[in-house]
């Protein structure tokens, strides 16, 4: 099968949603799970609508999933003079015709139509006219659509459709100022691409007897089609932007990792058995459209977290310092990645979530918990402090790892009578000012001696302050 080509064709006058980006993932692997080819084509027609910003974020869209495409990109824009030629060609041939019907007669007709209870339809008055065009009307040209039949295509998810002709307008395929309309251009790009097999979604399928129309017309080959069902929120409603449908770039600002989110579209609307976690490698060896469900699917954040969570635990030390300085971090100190990544990844579900923990761990306490410092105020833990600073001043070499450090705070707490678990709430109200985060031992092993010995002295400070506050209070 390694003639398929298949296309993703977004329009740029909003952002790629991540709707868009499940249809590019079924087009893409079909395409490369066969040998064939994955074009991408921006339709821009709509110069008032058309987006720069949209336009490139399309293509940063791609960038960051890692998904490529074959050969240039196809800027519908670029192409009109291509299409006036099809127009000219379709007139030539008897196949479309000028219409002067104008927008007043259109709205009169189709208020009128309403009025009686009727499906509107243009009544087809110039499709055979040999008269007089009026005068100062320029004319939009419509196709001629067939007066009898039906119009016949199997869809891979939705089986056999038919449409009789006579549900059928002659439809529009260049407005008045010389602009060709959609489903015209669709299909005339399509054909010229090359394109095998058109998989979108099922908001298209009224498009489709259209672009049939068009590709007959023009003795055009018809590609196959596999019309998807949309993503519904957990309530059966069309998606909205709280419950997920943002731009595909959001997501990577709010730090999820490509492969979670590729992983998560594809499951929405395809299976493989109970499986839920695919490398890109198993999609390509098991994705088939034919498989692809014929029942809208579930968008689920939590899933989502699920398997972000999972693809971040998977990153090595490279891959997240990679990451970093996108989310505002810095690299930090090998000794901090190896002790602190595992343990800050099994805390964190997103790269945002990673990267607060790690700043967290590492930058120096601004304020201390106010109901943490309430709990910690004792002399005795005025005593620890003072000891410990004492003890770590002993030390001859760094610590290497957590283990290091617990075995000091072990040592530390048997010589002073001390229960070393009663030693890791202040600890963690000294080193990160809150209770939560990682392991103390670990945090200390990042730290090092001298950057702990700081964090005590100032929680040290604030124990003292407190206390002196409240004794003063006391006295009166």
């Amino acid at each position: 099968m390694n003639n398929i080509v298949t296309r993703f064709a977004p329009s740029p006058t909003g952002y790629l949603h991540i709707g868009g980006l499940r249809t590019a993932l079924f087009n893409y692997l079909y395409a490369r799970a066969n040998g064939g080819k994955f074009l991408l084509r921006i339709e821009d027609t709509d110069l008032a609508r058309n987006s720069i910003d949209a336009k490139d974020a399309i293509l940063q869209a791609f960038n960051w999933v890692g998904m490529d495409y074959d050969g240039e990109v196809v800027y519908q824009s670029q192409r009109f003079a291509l299409y006036a030629k099809y127009v000219e060609r379709l007139l030539k041939e008897g196949k479309a015709y000028y219409c002067y019907m104008q927008k007043e007669e259109l709205e009169a007709n189709r208020k009128e139509a309403e009025a009686k209870g009727k499906v509107w339809h243009y009544d087809r008055r110039y499709r055979d006219f040999i008269g007089t065009p009026p005068e100062g009307v320029k004319p939009v040209v419509r196709i001629k659509a067939p007066l009898e039949g039906e119009v016949y295509f199997k869809d891979g998810i939705k089986g056999e459709m038919r449409i009789c002709a006579k549900e059928l307008d002659d439809f529009i395929i260049a407005r008045s100022d010389g602009v060709p309309t959609y489903n015209f251009v669709v299909a005339i790009d399509d054909a010229l691409m090359g394109i095998t097999d058109v998989i979108r979604g099922d908001d298209h399928l009224s498009n489709t007897p259209k672009q049939i129309v068009v590709y007959e017309a023009l003795g055009f080959p018809v590609p196959r089609f596999f019309h998807v069902p949309m993503i519904l929120n957990p309530e059966g409603k069309k998606l909205s932007k709280r419950d997920g449908a943002m731009s595909v770039m959001e997501y990577k600002a709010l730090g999820y990792l490509p492969q979670a989110l590729l992983n998560f579209l594809v499951r929405l609307g395809w299976s493989h058995g109970d499986t839920e976690i695919f490398s890109m490698r198993e999609m390509l060896e098991l994705f088939n459209p034919n498989n692809l469900n014929s029942a809208p699917s579930s968008y689920n954040a939590e899933k989502l977290l699920w398997l972000n969570a999972h693809y971040l635990n998977a990153l090595n030390a490279e891959s997240i310092n990679a990451i970093l300085p996108f989310y505002g971090a810095s690299v930090p100190s090998v000794v901090v990645q190896e002790v602190l990544y595992p343990e800050i990844k099994e805390r964190s579900k997103t790269l945002v979530e990673f990267v607060e923990i790690l700043k967290k761990c590492l930058n120096p306490v601004e304020s201390f918990d106010k109901k943490m410092l309430q709990k910690v105020k004792t002399d005795e833990n005025i005593h620890f402090f003072n000891a410990f600073i004492v003890y770590l001043n002993t030390l001859k070499k760094p610590f290497q790892s957590a283990q290091d450090v617990e075995v000091e705070i072990a040592t530390f707490a048997d010589f002073h009578g001390l229960k070393a678990k009663n030693l890791f709430m202040p600890l963690r109200y000294a080193l990160l000012g809150s209770s939560g985060g990682v392991g103390i031992s670990s945090l200390i092993a990042a730290l090092g001696i001298n950057e702990t010995k700081e964090r005590i002295l100032k929680a040290l400070e604030s124990l003292r302050y407190a206390k002196s506050i409240g004794n003063e209070t006391d006295s009166k």
